[in-house]
């Protein structure tokens, strides 16, 4: 099958968050895309197989299957935009999160993806302890939202996975504050999913920008994720929708040979 390896959100190569795509030629067994998953040992691949004028997409961590994976639709969307249908600019899939269009617009990849619904919870001592940080707001969503004093706290956040990982009820934790150049800041830790540290997380842009939309009273917004590689990201808010956007760089292009 075709295999492809692409910088997410990211202006230049070694930025952003790396995802495979995998073109299939066939429906292949859950067991062979989890192998192909591990072996590619990124965050993130996605297998995607045509779907008549659209496209099917299924996304895998090296541990288990996710329901949403926003880095990994970009790059896919990218691939397919680039290299399988060149004179499209825009891709609709298909995936267990109902049907996700990207198109792209002058080289930023924009993602229609479902919103998030964070809700405000109280703050717990086991937070903190889990962040090493104060957390100022903490709201529930498919992850657990962190809001921290400032850009610095995000940035300099030095957390305990193990505790982080104990929050078993969550997908991640999402730590975030306003930003100092952009709207806010964030970063994301997902070790239940094999991941650690995620470099620049889509999925987690769906809860972000509501909560920064109603805070900040703008529904356009711009963002930053504050990993070792980092990722720029441009947000809008539509109520039940977010529109999430990046860039992306093509690394590889080959085969993966079963």
């Amino acid at each position: 099958m075709l295999y492809f390896v692409v910088d997410a959100f990211a202006s230049k190569k070694f930025r952003g968050n790396p995802a495979g795509v995998c073109v299939l030629p066939k429906q292949l067994d859950d067991g062979v895309l989890q192998g192909v998953a591990a072996e590619n040992n990124l965050a993130t691949t996605a297998f995607i197989t045509k779907n008549g004028y659209n496209y099917n997409i299924r996304w895998f961590t090296p541990m288990c299957e996710v329901n949403l994976c926003g880095h990994a639709t970009l790059a896919s969307a990218y691939v397919i935009l680039n290299y399988l249908d060149t004179k499209s600019k825009r891709v609709e899939f298909h995936s267990k999160s109902g049907i996700l269009k990207v198109e792209n617009k002058d080289g930023v990849y924009e993602m229609n993806l479902p919103a998030g619904d964070p809700v405000k919870i109280d703050r717990t001592l086991e937070m903190q302890r889990a962040v090493n940080a104060r957390v100022n707001e903490a709201y529930a969503s498919k992850s657990l939202m962190l809001v921290l004093e400032n850009e610095e706290a995000v940035q300099n956040l030095n957390p305990n996975m193990d505790l982080i990982a104990s929050f078993q009820d969550y997908a991640g934790v999402i730590v975030t504050a306003k930003g100092e150049e952009v709207d806010f800041v964030s970063r994301f830790f997902c070790p239940n999913n094999g991941i650690g540290e995620d470099y620049v997380t889509g999925s987690a842009h769906t809860i972000l920008t509501p909560y920064w939309a109603g805070v900040l009273c703008k529904d356009t917004l711009t963002a930053k994720q504050l990993s070792k590689r980092g990722g720029m990201l441009y947000c809008e808010n539509l109520g039940s929708r977010v529109k999430v956007g990046g860039r992306a760089q093509i690394y590889l292009k080959g085969e993966i040979i079963l």
